[in-house]
């Protein structure tokens, strides 16, 4: 989850800061780097160090302190930090949805003077360039992309005489088909919690979860036609004929992924980053992975782009010294080096391109990525959103035969609206 340097930090430069924020500019002393601990975070650690020690060469009477704290606790950490500027660090991880809500709560420097003057950022996918992105000013350097593409059981195609779905009407087609020759199997894993394994159906339909109106505030737009379209294609994955909902309509991301491993779906919505569950479970050997398929045979469904960023906080007292010292971690080289110690995909698309010529593996998922992702509004209010469930209860009222596509999108676009407008 870290990242590389720019030419600039290469050469123990720091670019000038925007100025205006934070405790100070000191140029010695100790800069604190938060970073989230993974599973099997030794090989990370490694990276890090060799960045670190690097930096610490070039910069005398400088020492950095890296603290890896837990994930599941790291909003309670983080917000604590906002608040408590003696004990906050320097330099955090974060993910890449939090990027408004940390600049709302005042935690967040803004960097955009350094990031225009910094040479790797030209190279940026632009999915992860609007994630440090808030009203045009750049809060920070992405650290890694993780996107979605389909999983699927190559034993079970070639015994069925199937090919991988080329649209996304294939793939309803394809899923009944196998669970009506396989029933104690699901065609496709789905879940009516699994937001973000939904949110491909509706863009590529057209539709937007939202949109600015004229006065640059967002406005819900998961009531438009076109969304509605999406929400109904993901819906009909739903019932007797596929994944019923009686059991799927509680299964999020993690639940789906675990059927397809464990051998109880031939398809399944996953990541570059669920690859070692594939590999331990069932389906270990037996699966491929292509895109996620559009509306039309060739097309390709856009993915939400996750993943990481790092920031600097505003209260630091070592301004130059921690931009220069995320550049590093978000640089090229340190990315390049992540990827071969966890996987974890570049956000330069030329570094991108590099690893993905060595790992086959990941070539979908870069395909996917080029072909154009899609985020989720950037305003403080989407923590909120997804906080409050809102779009995991509009689909399993959908599926669960509650409330038809029109009538719950509509309750949904009305519960984002007050969100975004509280």
């Amino acid at each position: 989850m870290a990242l590389g340097m720019a030419a600039a930090a290469v050469a123990g430069c720091a670019p000038g800061t925007s100025g205006g924020e934070g405790g100070g500019d000191e140029k010695s002393g100790t800069v604190r780097v938060w970073l989230f601990r993974e599973v099997g975070n030794k090989p990370k650690e490694k990276v890090v160090r060799k960045v670190v020690d690097r930096f610490e060469k070039q910069h005398e009477g400088v020492r950095v302190a890296v603290q890896y704290i837990p994930v599941d606790s790291r909003a309670e950490k983080i917000k604590g930090a906002f608040n408590d500027p003696d004990s906050a660090p320097d330099v955090i991880e974060y993910g890449n949805t939090d990027t408004a809500g940390y600049v709302a709560d005042g935690g967040l420097a803004d960097i955009s003077a350094e990031f225009a003057e910094w040479d790797a950022a030209d190279d940026l996918d632009p999915t992860a360039e609007k994630s440090v992105t808030v009203e045009g000013k750049q809060y920070g350097a992405p650290l890694f992309v993780g996107v979605r593409a389909l999983y699927y059981r190559t034993d079970v195609f070639e015994d069925l005489g199937l090919k991988p779905p080329r649209t996304l009407d294939e793939l309803t087609r394809t899923a009944k088909k196998i669970h009506a020759e396989r029933e104690d199997m699901y065609g496709i894993a789905v879940g009516g919690a699994y937001t973000y394994g939904a949110m491909p159906f509706i863009w590529a339909h057209g539709g937007a979860l939202a949109k600015k109106d004229g006065e640059g505030e967002f406005r819900a737009a998961v009531d438009s036609p076109e969304a509605r379209k999406g929400i109904a294609a993901y819906a009909a994955l739903f019932g007797d004929g596929n994944c019923p909902a009686a059991k799927c309509a509680a299964m999020g991301g993690n639940d789906t992924v675990e059927a397809f491993a464990g051998g109880k779906a031939a398809m399944a919505i996953g990541g570059d980053f669920n690859r070692q569950a594939m590999e331990d479970g069932a389906a270990a050997g037996k699966y491929a992975v292509v895109p996620l398929p559009g509306t039309e045979k060739g097309s390709v469904a856009p993915a939400f782009a996750g993943g990481n960023n790092l920031g600097v906080l505003k209260s630091t007292r070592h301004r130059s010294l921690a931009v220069d010292l995320t550049e590093q971690l978000a640089g090229k080289r340190t990315q390049e080096r992540l990827f071969d110690a966890m996987g974890f995909l570049p956000t330069f698309a030329d570094t991108r391109k590099k690893v993905a010529a060595r790992e086959p593996f990941v070539g979908p998922f870069v395909a996917t990525l080029e072909a154009g992702t899609e985020f989720v509004p950037v305003s403080p209010a989407w923590g909120r959103i997804d906080a409050s469930q809102i779009l995991p209860g509009m689909f399993q009222r959908i599926v669960s035969g509650k409330q038809d596509v029109a009538a719950a999108a509509a309750d949904a676009a009305g519960k984002m609206d007050e969100a975004f407008h509280r």
